[in-house]
């Protein structure tokens, strides 16, 4: 089949005109490829986690060596996939001339942003896996990332995610 960018074309799943380099917090998901129980197993109401998980949560946490201006909050690395809140700091070395487009080019990487950061994030995990264990196409292509407003969001979304294990069973997705 030819391309044919009407039929093709791929829609963004980013608030359109918002700058992802912008100081605030952001609940993000990243899953696996197919949901693929990748990371560990749900065993008695706690999630284990594998070599491989425990991998993925590794170079989460080195995150802010890379990426100063980002603080990472609450995590969980559950089988298929992982949840987090990341913080971007106000860089003071940054002025407007600085900010990050709308939608990074390709090739063009926006120091500090969100999307910056996820892509790095997952190219490391998927070269170590690559690299320890042989695996390949690990990530789903892409992630969500939900904009936390205010600290009551904040909280509740940390909640979410430190609860999320206990809820394992009762996702229809986790057990086809």
């Amino acid at each position: 089949m030819k391309y044919n960018p009407e039929m093709h074309h791929r829609q963004s799943i980013r608030l359109q005109g918002y700058d992802y380099s912008n100081q605030g917090a952001y609940f993000i998901t990243i899953c696996t490829q197919n949901k693929q129980c990748l990371f560990g197993d749900y065993v008695n109401a706690e999630i284990i986690l594998n070599d491989a998980g425990r991998m993925v949560e590794n170079i989460w946490h080195q995150i802010p060596v890379y990426y100063p201006v980002n603080e990472i909050d609450e995590l969980v690395v559950m089988p298929n996939h992982i949840h987090a809140i990341v913080i971007i700091h106000e860089n003071s070395c940054r002025g407007t001339i600085y900010r990050a487009p709308t939608t990074e080019a390709f090739g063009k990487p926006v120091s500090g942003s969100l999307p910056t950061m996820i892509r790095t994030f997952k190219a490391a995990v998927s070269r170590r896996a690559n690299l320890e264990l042989g695996w390949k196409n690990i990530w789903h292509r892409n992630y969500y990332e939900h904009i936390l407003r205010n600290p009551s969001e904040m909280d509740t979304i940390a909640s979410y995610i430190l609860s999320n294990p206990g809820h394992w069973l009762a996702d229809p997705e986790n057990n086809p």
